[in-house]
């Protein structure tokens, strides 16, 4: 199938049960493959299938629900901040007129503050004609959301705000205009414009602190965007202009200043500096860059100009790439949203039914004045029971958490890799490029009978010409020493033993103990015991022989990582079981393990790269819910096998596609710090989650009566709306606390 992933920012949605409602009518779209919709961030994250349905069938799927899909073109990075923007500044006039609306029939209405109050403010006319620009005007996005919703068979948050505002006014206004109805059935003459100004108030204000709290949420993408150049200084037919980044093409050349941001990724080539890359490896020592290096774009230029010829531009830079997993993080869905959605899509139902139960239960059954009991705490009911906080409690944590996790260099693919990696109790290391640098290294140079420096020339002239990566730390670690080289002549490789040639006239073996057999050189027992010592040391060590006698042994090592170590000891202080895995033999694969502090059972050592995902699979069937850390592409079956498959970030190429987890600044205790970062985030979601359905299962009943003949407590109305607005608001600054964790 042709499937095509897109993003779509929604306007008007304020509850889970909008959430539901979008997602139901997207479903039945012919073609779509699965669609998520986050109250947090106002958008849909769609996977469809183009040959079955387009953009615009999406579109008119999600508008036909009563809210509005942005139009492709308008939907920016920016678009949702100003939507916010634009709320939080509709919000704060009404908000202000509600206010001092409220205080004013307050006072002319309380019990102990109305005989302080002018007789014009005891006016009920009066009071008619204060409320009514905040019922209708101040309340009308209720009003509009709840037509839009009642036309397409929903039910929304704004339905129940709307039907407890609208029936505590016109009861109110009835009272006002008709009081010997009410005396008729000995009902209470006193109206309540006080309840109906002073919850839409409290309702206002709890979404303008609620926008702002949600902005503070989104930080962690503004903060990315941020980083990107503005301009780029190119040089086009000899002359140097300055362009709009987005005018930069590949195979551009660039001329980048001292404390200048280099705009896009590529090589230099012309000049040399010190560059500040600690926005990707989270290291804050500027890195030398040379001829020929590799420069990632939004990193600062500290000192020294150069030139760089342009290779990734726009959406293919890093920056643009994490920009954008960060952004798929946030609108992605967790497994435990998904039933926090079903639930609060037929909450506001039941809590209408709930209502209607309350005014019939009190006005059959209620004191007098009745039919005033019962109107009130119908009011109360459809007010608090808002789902609104059950629809923030998790995309608001994972927005914070995915965030938090970006600013540390640790990128989360999706909600649900977030979510699953708090279950991990056993984590397998790959040991080449991941606990080490996978970059081997002339570590000692061993003589018998000669020089260290002839056994050295001897082995690296001959290790000239081959293109092993053994043969290159022999070749680095000669010309590191200063050591000139000789020509070697009559070449001959020896595949899985070593190589051979002739050094100023010397005849040279380099290799293994089955290379040296095979020429009939011997090795003596105490040659052999020193050959077992570095092989016992992690290293592997290469037999010398000059003219048929073993001369000496070159070792070469792939060092470890200098925070493998550390990142290990963490891991185990977390409670998790640390294996690691290694194509080397037992005795190298142990010594390694030895020297970051795994412990010798658990080393999986001679298994080839294949064969790794089958040692992940045995794991997962002894019960262990298991994280495999790896460089994203040669491990990329057992990754992709993995509970969690970890990659280690490689350059410019971020391994997005193999792993749950990607780790750019390469930094082994970010693993460590992702699995913190997911546990701190799992509680937080729990928490609002708990303090959600905790607030509705507990309030709404007390908002119905129940404590009434026990205790004689109702609750008012105004303290429902301030009660509600308080939930959601909590449950977002709960999530925010997430950016002081300590990860």
């Amino acid at each position: 199938m042709n499937h095509k992933k897109e993003t779509i920012v929604i306007e008007g949605m304020h509850c889970a049960s909008c959430v539901r409602t979008i997602e139901r009518s997207l479903s039945k779209v012919k073609g779509m493959k699965e669609a998520n919709v986050n109250l947090a961030t106002g958008k849909a994250t769609i996977t469809y299938d183009q040959t079955l349905c387009q953009r615009k069938d999406l579109d008119a799927a999600i508008d036909r629900t009563g809210y509005k899909a942005v139009k492709e073109g308008e939907a920016h990075h920016n678009h949702q901040e100003m939507m916010r923007e634009q709320e939080i500044k509709s919000l704060r006039p009404k908000i202000i007129a509600g206010t001092i609306a409220g205080l004013l029939i307050l006072w002319g209405s309380f019990p102990g503050l109305i005989e302080t109050a002018p007789e014009l403010l005891k006016n009920f006319y009066v009071q008619l004609i204060i409320a009514t620009p905040i019922q209708f005007w101040a309340a009308w996005q209720f009003y509009k959301s709840t037509l839009k919703a009642l036309r397409h068979r929903n039910a929304n948050m704004d339905t129940l705000i709307s039907i407890g505002t609208l029936v505590a006014y016109l009861y109110s206004a009835i009272i006002t205009f008709m009081p010997d109805l009410f005396m008729s059935i000995e009902a209470e003459i006193m109206p309540y414009f006080d309840v109906s100004v002073v919850v839409i108030t409290l309702i206002l204000l709890g979404r303008y602190l609620e926008a702002v709290a949600k902005k503070r949420t989104s930080q962690a993408i503004k903060n990315l965007i941020s980083l990107q150049a503005k301009t780029a200084r190119v040089i086009r037919n000899g002359e140097t202009i300055d362009l709009p980044i987005d005018q930069v093409v590949k195979g551009d050349h660039i001329v980048v200043r001292p404390g200048e941001k280099i705009p896009v990724d590529g090589k230099i080539i012309d000049g040399t500096s010190a560059v500040d890359e600690s926005m990707v490896t989270g290291e804050s020592i500027p890195s030398t860059k040379k001829v020929g290096d590799q420069v990632i774009g939004a990193t600062l230029n500290k000192s020294g100009s150069f030139t760089l010829q342009a290779e990734k531009v726009g959406s293919e830079t890093m920056l643009a790439q994490i920009i954008k997993l960060v952004e798929d993080a946030q609108g992605s869905k967790a497994p435990i949203q998904r039933m926090a959605d079903i639930v609060s899509s037929y909450f506001v139902p039941i809590v209408i039914m709930v209502a209607i139960a309350t005014f019939v239960v009190w006005y059959a059954f209620g004191p007098n004045p009745n039919l005033t009991y019962a109107l009130l705490n119908m009011v109360t009911v459809l007010i608090i029971a808002c789902p609104c906080a059950m629809g923030l409690a998790t995309p608001t944590a994972i927005m914070v958490g995915t965030g938090r996790g970006a600013e540390k260099g640790i990128l989360v693919k999706n909600a649900e890799s977030l979510e699953t990696a708090h279950k991990v109790n056993a984590i397998i290391f790959d040991k080449t490029g991941t606990l080490t640098n996978g970059q081997p290294v002339l570590t000692d140079v061993i003589a018998w009978k000669k020089s260290e420096q002839a056994v050295l020339v001897a082995a690296a002239s001959v290790e000239s010409l081959s293109e092993h990566p053994l043969a290159t730390a022999i070749v680095e670690g000669a010309k590191s020493k200063n050591i000139s080289l000789s020509k070697p002549i009559k070449f001959d490789s020896v595949s899985g033993k070593g190589v051979s040639a002739v050094v100023e006239d010397n005849t040279v073996v380099v290799g293994n103990r089955a290379m040296l057999l095979d020429q009939k050189i011997i090795v003596s027992p105490e040659q052999e015991k020193i050959l077992q010592q570095k092989e016992s040391e992690g290293k592997t060590a290469m037999l010398v022989a000059i003219n048929g006698q073993a001369a000496g042994i070159v070792a070469v090592a792939d060092t470890l990582r200098p925070t493998s170590k550390e990142a290990v000891n963490q891991l185990m202080q977390l409670g998790l079981r640390v294996f690691m895995i290694t194509g080397d033999n037992r005795r190298v694969a142990e010594a390694i393990a030895k020297e970051v502090g795994i412990n010798p059972g658990n080393v999986l050592s001679d298994v080839l790269p294949q064969n790794k995902e089958s040692e992940v699979r045995k794991l997962q069937r002894d019960g262990f819910h298991v994280a495999m850390v790896g460089d994203g592409i040669n491990d990329a079956p057992a990754l992709a096998a993995a509970d969690n498959g970890i990659a280690m970030g490689s350059g410019t190429d971020v391994a997005i596609e193999a792993a749950d987890i990607t780790l750019i600044n390469k930094d082994l205790r970010s693993v460590a710090s992702a699995i913190r970062l997911s546990r701190k985030t799992m509680g937080t979601i729990k928490m609002n989650l708990v303090w959600a359905f905790g607030y509705n299962t507990l309030l709404v009943p007390v908002a119905a009566g129940v404590l009434f003949p026990i205790w004689g407590i109702l609750l008012s109305p105004i303290f429902a709306s301030a009660a509600m607005a308080a939930s959601s608001i909590s449950v977002v600054l709960n999530s925010l606390l997430l950016k002081r964790s300590r990860i």
